[in-house]
């Protein structure tokens, strides 16, 4: 409402010096101007001194405004459970002071009775400042309002730590376009050439940046749409299997179990098949031992041979729900394919309980005697060399 007031004052000093013409924003002002020069002529004729008396009467206002914002108001921000509508309120405290000085020094003017040119050039001065100090608001909640949301991670997924600064300063761009757009305005200045050289430049670095571009745009989507986040494990198109140990604007790395970290374009990420271990209800899987036996054992005593391997490791490693089971897969060429599968709490175990299983089982086949078949070859000599 401030910076609306100081419109409606540029406005009559602009569009009511064309000659014949009255727009309701100048009977507005005449009236305002008219109804304050009467009030105050019962006080003093001197228009210095009724000029004076209204900006005494802006600074009071403004110290009324500032009592309010800074006792009521601030009574009720101190009720709420965030931080950031007090931080907003502490910022709003210098503009409204200053709006009103402003909107006061405006009236001031008028009742002054300038030079047209005079009134314009004052009244543009005057809205520029007001237009400064609300800007410099404006930029101060922007990056109150964003910081606290990437505090709360859990209802605004794409605004984290890592990608605020993208957020803030694509927000303070825009922001710093749109108040170079109303100063512009203000003056009267033709923003037609300022429009089209920016949209020049931005498609100038749109193309040489393109790469960039694409990296960062998959970054925003990856945070968004949250396939995997950090702490994941995940495997790639390419075989590499490990923990994603950081998500970047620019790119993701993975560090493998061989302690190894793999950088990967999240464009690269962004349009590959990406298979999430840790994804799903929980954070435990499934793992498949396939064994043989041969032709002619008891499978009973196989799969009673097999679940209990699972047994004779440590019972943290494998999880007891869902329970461990055994599946006769498939006639094998040689052997009965049987499949022991076993759910273990973190994927980051795969490796070690894979291997304890496998050793379990073939020292339970060894003491049933349990054969294991295994490739083998008959070589038959035709006929002997001559000597």
């Amino acid at each position: 409402m401030n910076l609306l007031l100081l419109l409606l004052l540029q406005d009559k000093s602009t569009e009511g010096t064309t000659e014949g013409t009255t727009t309701e924003a100048d009977q507005q002002i005449g009236f305002l101007t008219e109804s304050l020069t009467k009030l105050l002529s019962h006080i003093t004729v001197n228009m210095w001194l009724q000029a004076l008396i209204v900006v005494a009467a802006s600074l009071l206002l403004a110290k009324l405004f500032d009592w309010l914002c800074t006792g009521v108001f601030k009574v009720l921000t101190a009720r709420t459970k965030t931080m950031a509508d007090d931080a907003v309120l502490a910022a709003l405290h210098a503009p409204v002071m200053n709006s009103v000085v402003l909107i006061g020094l405006a009236v001031a003017t008028r009742l002054l009775h300038f030079e047209a040119t005079v009134e314009i050039v004052t009244s543009r001065t005057l809205l520029t400042i007001g237009l400064v100090v609300w800007a410099t608001f404006a930029f101060r909640v922007v990056g109150i309002i964003l910081r606290a949301a990437s505090k709360n991670q859990n209802r605004y997924h794409a605004l984290q730590d890592s990608t605020f600064p993208l957020f803030n300063n694509l927000a303070k761009v825009l922001l710093f376009g749109l108040i170079v757009y109303m100063a512009i305005s203000i003056w009267q200045f033709d923003a037609g050439g300022w429009l089209a050289s920016a949209g020049i430049v931005g498609l100038a670095v749109g193309f040489a940046a393109q790469d960039t571009l694409s990296n960062l745009f998959a970054g925003v989507f990856i945070l968004a749409d949250r396939p995997y986040r950090v702490g994941d494990y995940i495997r790639l198109d390419s075989g590499e299997r490990g923990q994603v140990s950081f998500i970047g604007l620019r790119s993701t790395r993975v560090l493998t179990r061989d302690d190894i970290e793999i950088t990967v374009p999240n464009s690269v990420m962004g349009g590959a098949k990406i298979i999430n271990e840790t994804g799903g209800p929980h954070v435990k899987g499934r793992i498949r031992i396939p064994v043989g036996a041969a032709y002619g054992s008891d499978v009973d005593q196989v799969i009673k041979e097999l679940i209990a391997s699972v047994g004779d490791i440590d019972a943290q490693l494998v999880c007891k729900t869902p329970e461990p089971r055994v599946r006769l897969r498939a006639f094998g060429a040689s052997s009965l394919d049987f499949e022991l599968l076993a759910w273990i709490p973190n994927p980051e175990l795969r490796g070690n309980v894979t291997h304890l299983l496998i050793r379990a089982v073939y020292l339970r086949f060894r003491a049933a005697g349990i054969e294991i078949p295994y490739s083998k070859h008959d070589l038959y000599i035709k006929e002997m060399p001559s000597s």
